[in-house]
């Protein structure tokens, strides 16, 4: 599909997106803090508020098609950004990183995220364009990656082993201080400047985005075929990320079932990706090289109803399955406060049979 948005359109939002990245950069590393809720929330609902404006402009200049593919684009990678948040969380418990500083380390994370997503979309966009083919790889590699996201084995803790070779590594080649010294890099300890373990942390930041452009990059693929939908679509997921970090906080915990909703929406894309490629088909060994018409085209607002409602799904089923445990063990600690209020077990055993006593007859 041609893109028929204006030139200035294009390289005008570029602009203003990449000013609003600097903005909030700029903030952090003036005034490096913990947000509060309320503070996360305003300016989670100020980007999202931003991305449909977007939209919304879209739709005016180049119609519903393009603003639908830049909304079922974005809501798939804001739904792959959010299972990124996991493995933020437990690099930064694992390198038990100050949480004062951890917003920067986000913004790093950002910042490294969109230029490695921006050279895989330039890559992946050259190769479309001369070997239509690849649409067959991208749809079998979403659906295997749908399979490992179902059924993850040890969850994102495989994520995690990453960076524990990572840091053997490092330290083979530099010198790193075992504590921090705010947010810098360098140190100087007994008179020699060493690296901080923040070094590290920014490292394996640096693999978790590279192993999820890999992943995000041909699913958003699978959606739109523009390279400025799909770098805007990452580009307006990734924005507000640090702040929806601090706004969940503890309720990623709760989430424990998101990773099938995303599962079933990279399976969902993957064999989108194939139909395409059959109904676009190239091959000589498949129909004799002949595009095969009846192959089912499936439309962008079809994906986004799939996308929202998988999402939707997902997340009611993981806050119902959490409010019930809550009262479970609300109903389990009343039981045990009564029992201690009148001097005996919560649970009382009934003596076995053979050592009852029989009745006194008077």
């Amino acid at each position: 599909m041609d893109l028929v948005l204006p030139v200035w359109f294009q390289i005008g939002s570029l602009v203003v997106v990449t000013l609003i990245l600097v903005a909030d950069l700029l903030i952090i590393l003036k005034r490096p803090h913990i947000p509060s809720t309320k503070e996360s929330t305003l300016w989670v609902v100020f980007y999202v508020t931003l991305a449909l404006i977007f939209a919304g402009v879209m739709w005016f200049f180049a119609g519903g098609e393009v603003a639908g593919q830049f909304v079922a684009g974005w809501l798939t990678e804001y739904s792959l950004s959010i299972d990124n948040l996991f493995v933020f969380v437990l690099i930064m418990s694992q390198f038990s990183v100050p949480r004062r500083y951890q917003q920067e380390v986000l913004m790093v994370g950002i910042i490294i995220a969109l230029v490695l997503r921006g050279l895989f979309i330039l890559v992946g966009a050259a190769v479309i364009e001369h070997f239509s083919p690849i649409f067959y790889l991208f749809g079998a590699f979403l659906i295997y990656t749908a399979v490992k996201q179902a059924f993850p084995g040890g969850d994102h803790d495989s994520d995690v082993t990453q960076e524990n070779f990572l840091l053997r590594l490092l330290r083979r080649g530099i010198d790193i201080h075992d504590e921090y010294d705010g947010s810098k890099l360098r140190t100087v300890v007994d008179g020699r400047k060493m690296f901080t373990p923040m070094i590290i942390v920014f490292a394996a930041i640096g693999v978790t985005d590279l192993l999820f452009a890999i992943d995000s990059i041909p699913a958003i693929f699978g959606i739109t075929q523009s390279a400025f939908i799909v770098f805007t679509a990452n580009v307006f997921a990734l924005m507000g990320l640090r702040q929806l970090y601090f706004l969940l906080g503890d309720l990623l915990d709760r989430l424990r079932y998101l990773h099938y909703g995303i599962a079933f929406i990279l399976a969902f894309i993957g064999v989108k990706l194939i139909l395409h490629a059959l109904h676009e088909n190239e091959l000589p060994f498949i129909n004799g090289g002949e595009h095969i018409e009846w192959v089912p085209v499936i439309s962008t607002w079809v994906s986004l109803a799939v996308i929202v409602l998988s999402m939707a799904v997902a997340t009611l089923a993981s806050l119902s399955a959490s409010a019930r445990e809550r009262r479970a063990d609300g109903e389990d600690e009343a039981a045990a406060s009564v029992a201690v209020e009148m001097g005996t077990p919560s649970t009382v055993e009934q003596p076995p049979a053979s050592d009852a006593k029989p009745d006194a007859r008077s």
